[in-house]
Order: C-alpha cells, then sequence, then structure tokens
C-alpha cells in the first residue's frame, strides 16, 4: 500500500464565491447542465448536504468508470474551502481511498486560483504513475473550465 499526495492549481477569471457556489454548492444540478456527457446524475444517499453527506455520482458516457460516492467531509462556503472523500465506486479498483481538499482563493485580477490537494491511497503494491494523476487534473480542469464559461455567459447565476 503507499499513498501518493499531489497538490495543483487553476486559475479562473470568475470570483471565489461565485465560483464556489457554482462548483460545490449547487454542482449537482449545475455540473449535469454544463457537462451531460460527464456526469449523468448526482443524488444525495445521506444526509442534508453539509459535512458527513454522501453523494452517489453517475457518470456519463465520457467516463470510464461507472459511478462513485462522494463524502463531504468539509464545506466552507464563508472561506471557500471544500474537501470529500470518494468511499466507493469502480474508481476504486486499485485505491484505498482518495481525498481531495479544495480552496479557492482571489486572485489579483479578480478571478479565483483553486487550489487542491489530492491524496490517494492504493491498495497493494499498485505503483500510481504521474500520466494517471494527470489525466485526472485534466479532467478537473476541462470541468472548471466549462463552468466558467457558463458562468462568463451566465453573468447573473450565483451572485
Amino acid at each position: 500500500m503507499g499513498v501518493f499526495t499531489h497538490e495543483s492549481q487553476e486559475t479562473s477569471v470568475i470570483a471565489p464565491a461565485r465560483l464556489f457556489k457554482a462548483l460545490f454548492l449547487d454542482s449537482d444540478n449545475l455540473i449535469q447542465k454544463v457537462l451531460p456527457q460527464a456526469i449523468k446524475s448526482t443524488e444525495i444517499i445521506e444526509g442534508n448536504g453539509g459535512p458527513g453527506t454522501i453523494k452517489k455520482i453517475t457518470f456519463g458516457e465520457a467516463s470510464k468508470f461507472k459511478y462513485a460516492k462522494h463524502r463531504i467531509d468539509a464545506l466552507d462556503p464563508e472561506n471557500c474551502t471544500y474537501s470529500f472523500s470518494v468511499i466507493e465506486g469502480d474508481a476504486l479498483t486499485v485505491m484505498e481511498s482518495v481525498s481531495t481538499e479544495i480552496k479557492c482563493v482571489a486572485s489579483p485580477d479578480g478571478g479565483s486560483i483553486m487550489k487542491s490537494t489530492t491524496k490517494y491511497q492504493t491498495k497493494g503494491d499498485f505503483q500510481l504513475k504521474e500520466e494517471q494523476i494527470q489525466a485526472a487534473i485534466e479532467k478537473a480542469a476541462g470541468l472548471l473550465k466549462a463552468v466558467e464559461a457558463y458562468l462568463v455567459a451566465h453573468p447573473d447565476l450565483y451572485k
């Protein structure tokens, strides 16, 4: 078993509070509209949307995975921080767990810098490859850019 930690950051032209609302507070509705090929549906299995909530995400045709269950570990809209753990799903065949912490901060140009730290705990002697991590980062960046484009096109949403 190995533990791998990866840090990354992405930038956006959208201010932190607005981006946070779209990506984390209303993601269950918005992501399906913006990227239906990536996320088919999201349902709350347990909880009220705050920490401890468990969500089942059913992926769309563009994904090689069918579903994942996420547990919200922390949610702080005031400080634009969010963390979650993948607790079940076909993405965990070689992983014990995957947990991610995200913080959205203001950038000097009025937009945002989204900083994330992901910890991968693998099963057995499985070795996580850099290209696998990069593929996950590219998918997350693509999701961010799609939401950003949607928010630019709809400036009155999530004010």
